[in-house]
């Protein structure tokens, strides 16, 4: 079985920094693309950042030059740098990875989501 746990998240002012993290762990045979998205009530998900088990990333328009998204392949971790943030970056962040596991096969797995507040 597999497990995407986040933390990192929380509450900051305008203009200021978070860094969420997203551990996978369990019977893990390879990942291939890790991502964050992020969802506000009463809208659709929308992806914020993707990046490779290469390295390449892929950003929303709305967080280019802000967010930073990286991962630690050693430690099955993805994270999220978020700088120069907006109250309307405030939803809650969700991380999602695409892992093969010997048992099931390749499969998306979501975490249980953590809230990032920006207050104005």
């Amino acid at each position: 079985q597999v497990h995407l746990v986040e933390s990192g998240g929380g509450e900051v002012q305008f203009g200021g920094s978070l860094r969420l993290s997203c551990a996978a762990s369990g019977s893990i045979s390879s990942i291939y693309d890790m991502s964050w998205y992020r969802q506000t009530p009463g809208k659709q998900r929308e992806m914020v950042a993707i990046i490779s088990s290469g390295g390449i990333t892929n950003y929303l328009d709305s967080v280019k030059g802000r967010f930073i998204c990286s991962r630690d392949n050693a430690k099955n971790t993805v994270y999220l740098q978020m700088n120069s943030l907006k109250p309307e970056d405030t939803a809650v962040y969700y991380c999602s990875a695409n892992i093969h596991t010997i048992s099931t096969g390749r499969f998306v797995y979501w975490g249980q989501g953590t809230q990032v507040t920006v207050s104005s």
